[in-house]
């Protein structure tokens, strides 16, 4: 492949390189260091001139750092005269901020589409926003690549029972998302409507459907301390469920996340390597990796080729 050069942040550097293995190609020279008084410092370390550059930074980790080092790096190879530069970002940060949910709320979701609109990236690799219309936040082209061919699959490789099982949406947010899975393994779904009274605390919980002597599956696109999927897994439990699984696009697992998962009664909490999990699963043996470093790959390679990748929204390449 000519003219194509791929960049990574600091943010996941496991995962840029699987891209680039993928692709047969090398990660470019990137030298990200922090002055002494915490300014972030790019060097890149090759010419970009008229290339195709992929830079893939994903919003964990030390979020505003990462943020700021994928600004820097879109606008360091925009002024070296890059033909295109596009920023790969597996979980896209501030996602949830994304809608005024009470007086004086900001929308940072839309802020975060302006600076990255603004610093020179000319089009945007994503995977399962958290809410679909953050793509028309932004005047350049998104493509949000979903994780659901690759949970597919693995559901169908890992749970013997999956035709007896009930995919189960943990709020009434994720409801399209389990219908689409559940319309797929062609099984039956159900949902649990919570009511939260502040951010990162839900407070009672109702299961509408039924899981009784099934293998429930809860489903969501992230999951940070974890109380809303615990919660669930437990109401799951007393509700006649035989075995409960989680499976989860993005782990971010902040604060007591990984005691409760451990203390939780899940059979595998299964996310995927959008997020750098080698040191979570060190403390939790529960988590499980799905790769999807193939789709973001294969997405690369198409938009490079000028190819459609809708393909990718029902398969998950070979």
């Amino acid at each position: 492949m000519p003219n194509i050069k791929i960049f990574s942040g600091s943010s996941h550097q496991d995962l840029s390189q699987k891209i680039a293995d993928r692709l047969g190609l090398d990660l470019g020279k990137v030298v990200t260091k922090k002055f002494s008084n915490q300014e972030t410092c790019v060097e890149i370390g090759e010419s970009v001139r008229g290339e195709d550059v992929y830079i893939v930074q994903s919003g964990c980790g030390e979020i505003n750092d990462n943020l700021m080092e994928l600004l820097i790096m879109i606008n360091a190879c925009k002024i070296a005269s890059a033909c295109r530069v596009t920023a790969v970002i597996p979980c896209f940060p501030y996602a949830r901020q994304d809608k005024k949910d009470k007086s004086r709320a900001p929308i940072s979701a839309k802020l975060v589409a302006n600076m990255l609109s603004v610093s020179g990236a000319d089009h945007i690799i994503t995977m399962d926003l958290h809410a679909s219309q953050i793509q028309g936040f932004f005047d350049i082209p998104v493509d949000n690549l979903y994780a659901e061919p690759a949970v597919l699959k693995w559901i169908k490789e890992n749970i013997p029972e999956w035709k007896n099982c009930t995919i189960v949406s943990p709020d009434a947010g994720g409801a399209k998302r389990v219908t689409s899975i559940a319309d797929r393994l062609n099984v039956d779904f159900a949902l649990i409507h919570k009511e939260r009274k502040k951010a990162n605390e839900v407070d009672r919980m109702v299961l509408v459907g039924d899981v009784k002597d099934r293998v429930a599956i809860l489903v969501d696109d992230m999951a940070d301390t974890c109380g809303t999927v615990c919660h669930a897994a437990d109401k799951l439990i007393s509700a006649g469920a035989v075995k409960v699984y989680a499976i989860l696009t993005h782990g971010i697992f902040s604060g007591p996340a990984i005691s409760r998962i451990n203390n939780a009664c899940f059979e595998a909490v299964v996310v995927t390597n959008t997020i750098p999990q080698e040191e979570k699963m060190k403390h939790c043996p529960k988590i499980q990796v799905i790769d999807i470093s193939m789709i973001l790959a294969e997405a690369i390679r198409r938009t490079h080729n000028g190819e459609s990748v809708s393909y990718l929204f029902s398969h998950v390449p070979l």
